[in-house]
């Protein structure tokens, strides 16, 4: 599933809303073509480090872990950056997944 996010410049960005298969088989790899660095780097210190304690065998379970939550993750991100919802489609969908509230 797909939201259109646009910031006030004009700019819009289609972002995907869910599990994030690519982060699923690439790990740290979509973050950095993102141009998400920090994400990058935290979940890839995070697959070293879990990598460290299990020799190697448990590297794959961060990746597992934020393959859930980063497309959520990178999406609020976006939107702290002043991006908003382009259409309603997307307001719906982004509310529905508990990502932006209404104001009321």
């Amino acid at each position: 599933m797909k939201a259109l996010l646009r910031n006030e410049g004009g700019i819009t960005k289609s972002v995907k809303v869910g599990f994030s298969w690519t982060t699923f088989f690439f790990g740290f790899f979509p973050a950095l073509f993102r141009g998400d660095l920090k994400w990058a780097a935290i979940m890839c210190i995070m697959a070293v480090v879990v990598g460290i304690f299990t020799f190697g065998f448990g590297a794959w379970i961060p990746g597992i872990i934020f393959s859930f939550v980063y497309n959520k993750i990178y999406i609020k991100e976006l939107i702290e950056k002043g991006y908003g919802p382009a259409d309603e489609h997307s307001k719906v969908i982004l509310e529905q997944r508990q990502i932006v509230t209404t104001v009321v």
